[in-house]
């Protein structure tokens, strides 16, 4: 038993840097210039369709250009399908209700899907929170063109994370990105990973509904959260980290939403905050998130401003409850046990 303060320790430090510039330049750049284009054509409300497919670049940072192609490739599906569901249930004007019974089921096959795939970062946090993030603010375009404007921004992150391959023009025909086999000891193991996703994000969306809180989405996101971990642990604490993290960045965007700036401020800081969110993504997502939550607020004020005061009171509120259910799911449905590691079971008669 590991002594409580080993736990706190690794909840507040910080590793160091490991070349965290160049993915999170790549980041930048892929939210910058799409974000950039819609503000000189006037459409600044459809930054958030935008953002979403640029997260595409947050994935495969750590691999080769040509794996890396691969890895984004499949994240790029993965966060096109959560708008394009989440636009087509916006339009439909699907009940709060129906909002979570949908996400919560497709954040299970996600969450098989991911596992299947390796994506990294792990799971289907971006797709499930992009889905409930554009089913939940009101739709004033076609459906075909809030898909476009994402997939065309994830088109561009595609192109900025395989630029550097241009240097030395290698491919090698034998490279493949592992996946796990349809069938094997894996399944057992994605299929309660996938039971957690479901409890946990329709647990989340159902207390917060319950409970009168505007933007449920939030809480089932911030549910999804804790299970991306490797461990318990591991998972217990980007609970803790979503939590503490969200609400030094509600400090922040306080800061700027009392304040009122205008529209192209606020354009000019999702394009600048997420750079140190991505520096930070790997390293402490409790740091990373006093800038990732800046960004997402920002965004959606954009596409669909409301009062900062409850915007706020509703994040920070809704952040709450989803960690804890997070938490407390991954606390009560643990991962089986290979048989190797199963203690022998006593002979009663020996």
């Amino acid at each position: 038993m590991r002594p409580v303060l080993f736990y706190l320790r690794a909840l507040v430090s910080v590793p160091p840097a490991v070349n965290d510039h160049w993915p999170a330049l790549r980041v930048g750049l892929g939210v910058t210039v799409p974000v950039l284009l819609l503000l000189l054509l006037g459409h600044p409300e459809l930054t958030i369709y935008a953002v979403f497919g640029a997260f595409t670049g947050m994935y495969g940072r750590g691999e080769t250009h040509q794996l890396r192609l691969v890895h984004q490739t499949q994240a790029a599906a993965l966060l096109l399908t959560g708008v394009t569901v989440g636009v087509a249930l916006s339009i439909t004007h699907v009940q709060a209700w129906g909002l979570v019974f949908i996400e919560a089921l497709l954040a299970g096959l996600g969450s098989l899907v991911a596992d299947k795939i390796k994506l990294r970062p792990a799971g289907p946090f971006f797709g499930i929170f992009a889905l409930g993030a554009c089913a939940s603010i009101p739709t004033v375009i076609p459906l075909w063109t809030a898909a476009l404007v994402c997939a065309a921004s994830a088109l561009f992150s595609l192109l900025v994370g395989f630029t550097g391959w241009f240097g030395n023009r290698t491919w090698d025909s034998t490279a493949r990105r592992t996946t796990e086999s349809r069938s094997g000891p894996w399944l057992p193991k994605a299929g309660v990973h996938a039971t957690r996703y479901i409890v946990a994000v329709a647990a989340a969306g159902a207390l917060g509904l319950l409970l009168g809180i505007g933007h449920a989405y939030w809480a089932m996101a911030a549910a999804a959260v804790p299970l991306a971990g490797a461990d318990l642990s591991s998972r217990v604490q980007r609970g803790i980290h979503r939590i503490l993290g969200t609400y030094a960045g509600l400090g922040v965007t306080a800061g700027v939403l009392l304040l009122h700036p205008g529209t192209t401020v606020l354009v000019i800081l999702v394009m600048a905050l997420q750079f140190p969110a991505e520096l930070f993504m790997m390293r402490h997502y409790g740091v990373a998130l006093i800038f990732f939550t800046p960004v997402i607020l920002l965004m959606t004020q954009l596409a669909s401003p409301v009062d900062p005061v409850s915007l706020l009171a509703d994040r920070g509120l809704e952040t709450l409850i989803g960690a804890v259910v997070g938490i407390t799911v991954v606390l009560l449905i643990r991962d089986r046990l290979p048989r190797s590691n199963m203690a022998p079971v006593k002979n009663p008669a020996a």
